[in-house]
């Protein structure tokens, strides 16, 4: 691994780290307004599949968090780069919410699978229509595998065992494009002009956040909100180089000791 530099981007998970649907972590955007004064410069990144990139923005600002669209780099958006890439057709396996981000994309006829968290559509007729499509040959594209989700009612199944059910029926393999993939992380921080051993990520994912961003030369702070789960730290290696409470505490020790 590169030797660490000085900081200079922070790459930000949403979901689970600064709200939950549509309740903000407490005290998330003061500390938001507290890291933004400093040099570093800040990104958001998500898996999240159940709304567009536009609704996602407009929960945000209903939230009173101060982020702007082109600071924000989702799964879908890297999803639909490699649909175009491939320049292939096809059946989105997505929140309804989420299809404004595929706009202009041709779905007729679909020859591969693009599947993200879509709860209304992973009913036995959807899936085994996927099913059928990869037999015949089509890739499958997994927006994450993410194995579940923090809901206000509880932890929910994410689009993972979804996707592995599909991998295991077709003896296939999924491509997957969100956390914690390398290329993710690197696209993410592409727009910063900073290198991984620059950066650090903040999220609630012991795996996709935290995980992923190390294993490109990221530092990595697991918060204790959204989908954390005690000891989850210990789940990979090597370890988060904090875990701490919430967002405003990660803040909170960057100021105080890596600025």
């Amino acid at each position: 691994m590169a030797a660490r530099r000085a900081l200079k981007a922070v790459l930000v998970d949403l979901s689970g780290t600064l709200h939950i649907e549509d309740t903000a972590v407490p005290g998330a955007q003061e500390a938001l307004q507290r890291l933004r004064a400093t040099s570093v410069k800040v990104r958001f990144v998500t898996n999240t599949t159940k709304e567009s990139k536009k609704d996602l923005l407009e929960r945000l600002k209903n939230l009173e968090f101060d982020i702007s669209e082109d600071e924000i780099f989702t799964s879908l958006t890297a999803a639909r780069n490699l649909v175009e890439q491939k320049q292939v057709r096809p059946m989105l396996l997505v929140d309804d919410r989420a299809l404004p981000d595929f706009k202009g994309i041709r779905t007729s006829d679909p020859n591969a699978v693009v599947i993200g968290l879509a709860p209304d559509h992973f009913h036995y007729q959807i899936l085994n229509q996927a099913f059928r499509l990869l037999l015949d040959g089509a890739p499958l594209i997994a927006i994450h595998r993410a194995r579940y989700y923090k809901r206000q009612d509880g932890l929910a199944l994410g689009p993972g065992p979804f996707v592995t059910a599909l991998e295991y029926a077709t003896d296939t393999k999924a491509t997957v494009v969100g956390k914690p993939e390398k290329m993710f992380f690197l696209e993410a921080l592409r727009s910063t002009g900073c290198e991984p051993e620059e950066a650090l990520m903040i999220g609630d994912d012991c795996r996709d956040d935290v995980g992923g961003a190390q294993n490109v030369g990221m530092l990595g702070i697991l918060v204790k909100t959204g989908k954390y789960r005690a000891a989850d730290e210990e789940k990979i290696n090597p370890a988060p180089y904090l875990t701490c409470d919430s967002f405003p505490h990660a803040v909170d020790h960057i100021l105080q000791h890596l600025l």
